[in-house]
């Protein structure tokens, strides 16, 4: 059974509230208390691959920017040398946790808000329902 869903990745100019994806930037010390507080599981070991699939339901392809994407398909990682997280799939714990887990639990504090990945709710809480219907 195939499932094609739309995942949409465009911003609503006349919403007012915008959130940002998180990024775990290079203080990163490889702990890695953040990977398993992830509800998305958008967050891999440095020089992990990814895939839309992992820990979901989804299944067959997804329309990401306007490309068919088979959900199961290994991506590159984002970082070779850090943990990182896939922007793509990140949703900062909307609709799971009042913030977001990984900055929660990172003892250096690098996890923060990704400014080159700003979202409103809106569009957050759409991922969180694409992945996690």
């Amino acid at each position: 059974m195939q499932n094609n869903k739309t995942y949409i990745a465009f911003l609503n100019s006349k919403q007012k509230t915008k959130i940002m994806a998180i990024i775990i930037t290079d203080e990163c010390i490889n702990c890695g208390a953040c990977e398993p507080e992830c509800p998305n599981n958008a967050i891999y070991e440095a020089g992990a691959e990814w895939a839309w699939s992992d820990g979901n339901q989804l299944s067959g392809s997804i329309t990401v920017n306007g490309e068919s994407v088979d959900v199961t398909r290994r991506n590159s990682p984002v970082s070779d040398d850090v943990y990182f997280i896939v922007p793509e799939k990140c949703t900062e714990c909307q609709g799971f946790h009042e913030e977001p887990q990984c900055a929660a639990v990172c003892p250096v504090d690098c996890c923060i808000p990704d400014p080159d990945h700003v979202e409103t709710e809106e569009v957050l809480l759409g991922k969180k329902q694409l992945m996690h219907p």
